[in-house]
């Protein structure tokens, strides 16, 4: 049975560096949208800003390249990329026997890069190539997690939090979108559309799939609803589901909130949701949401902060 701070750590490197990565993601659309001049470019950057915790729209006095610089480099901003990707080091740290040479050296790699003298004067040079590179490490650093540790318990906590903390982040982002908040942009320009499947890497799976029909609809049924698209909701909120009922087992003397169950709920919800029959976008989005906290507490009451009775059974 795995140690509750090894079960930990791992869970939230998997939910760090997803961040790390979505984070960098919208930084880069952002980016690309406002060199062109136009209405749908600001429709992006208000998107890309609001989809993120605690941002202000662009004022007069911010540039949309000083926003992204920020959400990159901020030290005090807790949520950063570089506070996400320290954090994650700092985690896999504590756990360096539970992962693998490789996954460690892809993090510590990213880590150092962005912690460097020099690297806001690289990302001032060619930030649109600096994140680009980001972004690209960042897979690198999932894919040495997939192909070179064992698919055991730990990798389940790991790729537990990516897919927890996707989930979260893309609803985020579509209820921008689709939700029902005030003020909420339009998604009728074309580049505003495609700015925001950029935002969750789907605009080249959605051609395969749309063609090229852009849609906002259709936008909304494929981040929502793709069984097999890997960063729709339902997608994730199955891995979800799968991992959970493989750490089940550790859980089944658990009362009250087993996360597996509530894990099985969402899913189920998803799979059966159907938006013409009353169910707005706004209020599916919200439910993901607030599901997710309750499923990320759950796993803390199951796997990492339950009673001293229940981690030595009588």
């Amino acid at each position: 049975m795995m140690l509750a701070r090894v079960a930990d750590s791992l869970y939230w490197i998997g939910r760090y560096v997803e961040r790390a990565e979505h984070l960098s993601r919208i930084g880069e659309v952002m980016l690309t949208a406002t060199l062109d001049d136009s209405e749908a470019s600001d429709i992006v950057a208000h998107i890309a800003l609001a989809a993120i915790e605690d941002r202000e729209p662009l004022g007069e006095s911010q540039t949309a390249l000083g926003a992204v610089r920020s959400l990159l480099f901020d030290r005090e901003d807790l949520s950063s990329v570089v506070n996400s990707l320290a954090r994650a080091r700092e985690n896999a740290r504590q756990v360096r026997d539970q992962i693998t040479t490789e996954t460690w050296e892809r993090l510590n790699l990213l880590y150092l890069r962005i912690t460097d003298p020099a690297a806001e004067h690289e990302f001032a040079q060619g930030s649109s190539d600096y994140l680009h590179g980001i972004i690209a490490d960042l897979h690198l650093f999932k894919g040495a997690a997939d192909a070179t540790m064992s698919h055991g318990e730990g990798w389940r906590f790991l790729l537990l939090g990516v897919h927890l903390e996707r989930a979260q982040r893309i609803a985020r982002l579509l209820d921008v979108c689709f939700g029902d908040g005030a003020g909420r942009p339009g998604l009728t320009e074309h580049m505003a559309q495609m700015a925001v499947l950029r935002m969750a890497c789907a605009l080249e799976p959605y051609l395969k799939v749309y063609t090229a029909e852009i849609d906002p609809q259709h936008v909304l049924q494929f981040l929502l609803y793709d069984e097999d698209f890997p960063r729709s909701i339902r997608f994730s909120t199955a891995r979800i589901q799968d991992y959970l009922d493989r750490l089940a087992p550790r859980s089944a003397f658990q009362g009250k909130a087993a996360p597996e169950r509530l894990a099985g709920r969402l899913n189920a919800r998803l799979e059966f949701a159907d938006m013409d029959e009353g169910q707005g976008a706004g209020a599916i989005l919200g439910a993901v949401v607030a599901e997710c906290s309750r499923i990320h507490h759950a796993i803390y009451e199951t796997f990492i902060d339950y009673p001293l009775e229940q981690r030595l059974p009588a």
